[in-house]
């Protein structure tokens, strides 16, 4: 079943791009491993177990992590029924609702399919935005999910899991050893760690500029569905100077998700960093949204909104 949200051909483009180059990157990756291991059932089950874990449990994993709770409609009443209302114009399932008690303004989308899917916002977000602000954020939350670019995330982030794993395994393993190696054995660990980090630093850029374009994606795709670019455009800038009030000791556990978040929870505009950001910078995506608004010919302008 398609949605009525406007499909993006770019974006297809680019998650069928990135996951082909990461399909390669994994083969050259898992064989290199099964070379130097020289275990081919050790490496298979294991990388095996892993991807599955992350591909069905994801979403689980995601609200563990935020804190958050699936919730039903008496209990948010006015959340669900703005979800409501964007599913049935986008003529979707309805995901699983879910709320986090976390204070920072955010909001994230997750699971493997659009039937099985979360959308979650936390208690931040529902308490600082007006019902239209609100709307434009779950209908970008909700185009994720119509997109499949959800999915397509996740399973690209596996790789950079996976080697970031082996290479904190083998860091520890080296502190904590007698230090009483043979000389094949050292040069084995110093591969399998130089394969791991390679692939790591490969698939982070990779997903990073699959993610970057996916958030202006979502932001059109919102703005389309919901005619107001303009509310997006507030619930944008609001949320990210909240975000930037917030201690970065309390934001440092939410950054692990950042690809998933409607704002990265990252307190500040990246710098030269932005080429290595999950999110294009505010002004970017500001300006985006002030295009459609002029095409729409929206009354409103993202300042006069907000």
């Amino acid at each position: 079943m398609r949605s009525r949200f406007r499909s993006d051909r770019r974006l297809t483009v680019r998650m069928t791009v990135t996951l082909f180059l990461l399909g390669l990157l994994y083969v050259g990756f898992v064989a290199a491993l099964i070379v130097l291991l020289k275990s081919w059932l050790l490496v298979v089950v294991l990388v095996g177990a892993l991807f599955v874990a992350q591909f069905w449990f994801s979403d689980k994993i995601a609200m563990f992590a935020m804190r958050g709770r699936v919730v039903e409609p008496e209990e948010y009443p006015e959340l669900h029924a703005v979800v409501d209302r964007l599913c049935a114009m986008a003529d979707m399932p309805k995901p699983v609702v879910a709320v986090s008690s976390m204070d920072m303004p955010n909001a994230f989308a997750t699971g493997r399919n659009p039937d099985h899917a979360v959308v979650c916002v936390t208690t931040g977000l529902l308490r600082r935005l007006e019902p239209a602000e609100l709307e434009g954020v779950l209908a970008h939350e909700l185009s994720h999910v119509a997109h499949k670019d959800v999915a397509v995330i996740t399973v690209a982030s596996f790789l950079g899991v996976l080697a970031g794993l082996i290479v904190r395994f083998a860091f520890y393993s080296s502190l904590f050893s007698s230090g009483r190696r043979d000389q094949n054995t050292a040069a084995v660990f110093a591969a399998v760690i130089g394969v791991s980090v390679a692939v790591y630093a490969i698939s982070f850029l990779l997903i990073r500029a699959l993610s970057r374009y996916r958030e202006l994606a979502a932001d059109r795709a919102a703005a389309q569905l919901t005619g107001r670019p303009s509310a997006l455009a507030s619930a944008l800038t609001k949320v990210s100077g909240d975000i930037a009030r917030i201690p970065t000791k309390d934001l440092r556990t939410a950054q692990a998700f950042n690809a998933f978040y409607f704002t990265p929870a990252t307190g500040k505009e990246p710098g030269i960093e932005r080429f290595f950001s999950t999110h294009p910078t505010l002004e970017r995506r500001l300006e985006q949204l002030g295009r459609i608004s002029a095409e729409l010919g929206e009354a409103a302008t993202p300042e006069s909104a907000a």
